[in-house]
């Protein structure tokens, strides 16, 4: 009788074993792991630190609303990495990430594109779907499978972005016929400086490059810079930089030198010039009329994500770095419920699959999401903001506009 009972459990739990490989939704999944890897010390701790805030948020949400409904409300777990502040620091962490976490669906972050560029090998190695904003077009050139960027790549932003910007200042009446360009020698800066630097850009837009500049960071001292910036006398200045700190110095010696709160218009092109702590750091006035040319911000429409933003995190606004982090994790939810699983693989594919307007996408600009064969989203839409009374508020394009452009008076 016993030996009857043992054979008959053990029938049953083969019979368990068997419904659940056949009908993957009868083994309901508790958990789904999901990574951030960005800087999390270092010089661009505080984006990092953005970044973790809006994922961390949206996992939040995601849970509250059910979790992964496709997997049995499983929820998801946000894994954070701290990416360092260096190139193999970053690779390392990323080998380090995989081994320690091997049941991970995806991961999104990196911000540094030469971090990301790093990090993207390890991940494509280990068929990991990442997302990503790091603006480089190498990340997308190299016939990954793997990697996903939402934001335009640098050269697009230039692109689109410096011509936006000069007819502003000549729909002003303003004489804009010299640029300067001041950049760092990483990855996303030299991108969207290379049509200037090295394309016709300037030529179709009627510009003559009077002075140019790349250096490595940490910046020590801008002094030099901008006694040339002074002597040479450009209409505007693309100020492309990636440190916070690179911004004070420089923008603080401008105004020493006379050539701040618009008497030269500058234009940097990332989520550092838009960053809080720069307004703690430098003071409303110095940053009076800055523009920055970014691949995502927080504009008209989505008021009520930033209140909550704002009231749970403490932040004043909803800048570029968190609100991508934010849309990414709803992507990767909305691609396991595409998909009807966690394995990375097939999650990865549905995001290939996607073309989504509305739902995750409503998080980016345009409110369309789609990725070609390269892993680019085709939807992709800069966006520029400006300095206004002490909050970078989003000018361009205009159904994300809370307000209108100001060629900064010089």
């Amino acid at each position: 009788m016993k030996f009857q009972l043992k054979r008959r459990l053990f029938q049953l739990g083969l019979a368990s074993v068997a419904l659940a490989t056949a009908f993957p939704s009868m083994a309901q999944q508790k958990e789904v792991e999901v990574a951030l890897i960005a800087p999390m010390t270092g010089p661009w701790a505080r984006s990092g630190d953005l970044m973790y805030k809006g994922a961390k948020m949206a996992v939040e949400d995601i849970n509250a609303a059910g979790g992964i409904k496709a997997l049995g409300g499983a929820k998801m777990k946000l894994v954070v990495v701290d990416a360092g502040d260096k190139v193999e620091t970053a690779r390392n962490a990323a080998e380090r990430m995989l081994s320690q976490n091997p049941n991970l669906t995806g991961a999104t972050g990196s911000w540094l594109s030469s971090f990301t560029l790093a990090i993207t090998e390890v991940t494509e190695r280990a068929e990991l779907p990442m997302l990503t904003l790091s603006f480089s077009g190498q990340i997308t050139s190299r016939g990954f499978k793997y990697i996903f960027q939402t934001s335009p790549t640098a050269d697009a932003m230039s692109a689109g972005g410096a011509p936006a910007l000069v007819n502003l200042g000549r729909a002003t009446g303003k004489q804009v016929t010299k640029v300067a360009i001041v950049s760092d020698n990483t990855a996303a800066p030299m991108g969207f400086t290379k049509p200037m630097r090295e394309g016709d850009l300037l030529t179709k837009l009627k510009l003559t490059n009077v002075y140019d500049e790349i250096y490595t960071p940490p910046l020590s001292d801008a002094s030099g810079m901008v006694q040339k910036l002074r002597s040479n006398r450009p209409d505007i200045l693309f100020l492309v930089l990636t440190p916070l700190s690179d911004y004070k110095i420089f923008i603080d010696k401008m105004n020493e030198m006379g050539l701040g709160k618009g008497r030269l218009p500058a234009v940097g092109n990332n989520g550092t010039l838009g960053s809080p702590e720069l307004l703690n750091m430098i003071g409303k006035d110095k940053l009076e009329g800055l523009m920055n040319i970014s691949a995502n911000w927080a504009g008209k429409g989505q008021e009520k994500l930033i209140a909550d933003f704002q009231k749970r995190t403490g932040e004043p606004w909803m800048a570029q770095d968190p609100i991508s982090t934010y849309g990414d994790m709803w992507v990767f939810a909305e691609a396991m419920e595409m998909a009807k699983s966690a394995d990375r693989v097939k999650v990865a594919e549905a995001i290939r699959k996607m073309d989504l307007k509305g739902g995750a996408a409503q998080f980016y600009p345009g409110g369309r999401l789609k990725f070609d064969a390269t892993g680019r989203n085709v939807h992709a839409q800069l966006v520029i903001s400006q300095w206004q009374n002490g909050v970078p508020v989003v000018v361009y394009p205009t159904d994300m506009a809370v307000s209108k452009p100001v060629w900064p008076n010089n």
